[in-house]
């Protein structure tokens, strides 16, 4: 099917201001119909959960519709999607809940490749039981990361292993699948950070062997908080701290308080906003695969633009090199500082941050440091426009 860009850019009022954005990796700009769900939710006869009186039935509704808006986003199981502040939050909470039943001896792998809210969590939580870490290393020359170099470090102490879906530095996507097999076939669970990968492409839990899944709505269109995807039955077997009177309920066990019903709409309203990209045809994850496979054609057309573009200019180093990547370029220049590359062009209306965004472990890899680089990220709503002046702006800086 056609993308019409323009027709997307359209319902986005914070395109209106004239700023390009490549900064959708740190955070995405929102459509108007995403801002209208979260006024009208915060604006309605609202209450706790229930069903008894209209603004109770108001809470519960809006809590179901968005458990079923991010089951149909990755494939998953509407029993089986938690809500929380943010993915990172969930993450340490998963942490903490999973590794009560971990002791000396017990082992769990981690990547060089992934944010560092799949990573710290994990050490944190090995090194208050006596676990071990083990460190799967990716190539730094190709930007890599091998399923081997996972399998390697399995062994049948490993009770989980964490992996990235695609790295926000780089925008390698490992084979997750082939990963994940290795470690069932130890005997571990896995932990999936689909924080940058479910911006860019469809997602199917199942598929991937993500045991958990985490992932942000902030990142797709919607508004700031976190889910966690697993099957009902696992979370069933998970018992986290909570208080006394509050439900045993999966998946309500895991979410710790009162929810936040006007950012649940908001995320409903994102998934809708993207299965739209897809047509009327279908139900809503068949418009979704279609709307996102057209989203990740048009970002890998502006990529590759990007790519032609930077590498022509005077010591330019490109740092995304994987097979298969989200449409997110990490860059460095010889002899020049990519902060001052990043406030320049914002100074022009171009918003390209630099840094090493969380990904710690991966910058050093890399040989960086915790400086890391410019990155230039794409979204559904970037155009070639916006390509010409960030290729502009960074030739102008460069011959500075």
């Amino acid at each position: 099917m056609s993308y019409d860009v323009e027709a997307v850019r359209s319902c986005f009022p914070a395109l209106r201001a004239g700023t390009a954005h490549f900064d959708g990796p740190g955070g995405s700009q929102v459509p108007e119909q995403v801002a209208a769900a979260v006024a009208a939710t915060l604006t309605a006869p609202i209450a706790n959960r229930g069903r008894v009186t209209a603004a109770e039935r108001t809470a519960d509704d809006v809590v179901l519709a968005a458990r079923a808006a991010v089951a149909d986003l990755v494939a998953g199981d509407p029993g089986g999607v938690v809500f929380g502040r943010s993915a990172t939050s969930l993450t340490y909470d998963l942490s903490r809940t999973l590794s009560a039943g971990w002791g000396p001896g017990d082992e769990v792998v981690v990547t060089r490749l992934d944010h560092d809210a799949n990573v710290r969590p994990w050490v944190q939580a090995a090194h208050a039981r006596g676990a071990t870490v083990r460190w799967a290393e990716f190539d730094p020359a190709t930007g890599e990361l091998a399923p081997e170099a996972v399998g390697g470090l399995l062994s049948d102490r490993t009770r989980l292993v964490a992996v990235t879906g695609a790295s926000n530095l780089i925008g390698t996507r490992p084979d997750v699948a082939a990963i994940t097999a290795l470690a069932h076939d130890a005997g571990a669970l896995t932990h999936v950070d689909g924080v940058h990968l479910t911006a860019h492409a469809a997602v199917d839990v199942a598929a991937l062997g993500a045991d958990f899944y985490a992932c942000s709505p902030y990142k797709f269109l919607g508004p700031h908080c976190g889910c966690l995807i697993a099957a009902p039955a696992l979370l069933d077997t998970l018992h986290p701290d909570k208080l006394l009177p509050s439900t045993d309920a999966v998946p309500e066990r895991f979410e710790l308080g009162t929810l936040p019903y006007e950012l649940l709409a908001g995320t409903t309203a994102a998934v809708d906003f993207l299965a739209g990209l897809g047509g009327p045809e279908g139900d809503r994850r068949a418009r979704l695969e279609v709307g996102l496979a057209a989203v990740e054609a048009h970002e890998d057309r502006l990529r590759e633009r990007i790519e032609d573009g930077v590498r022509s200019l005077p010591g330019v180093t490109v740092w995304s090199r994987a097979r298969r990547r989200t449409p997110t370029l990490l860059l460095t220049f010889a002899g020049r500082d990519a902060t001052d590359a990043y406030r320049f062009l914002a100074a022009r209306g171009v918003n390209a941050p630099a840094g090493s965004f969380y990904a710690i472990e991966a910058s050093r890899w890399l040989g960086l440091g915790d400086a890391g680089g410019l990155r230039v990220g794409l979204a559904p709503y970037s155009d070639d426009s916006d390509v010409d002046r960030l290729l502009g702006g960074l030739a102008e800086w460069l011959a500075a």
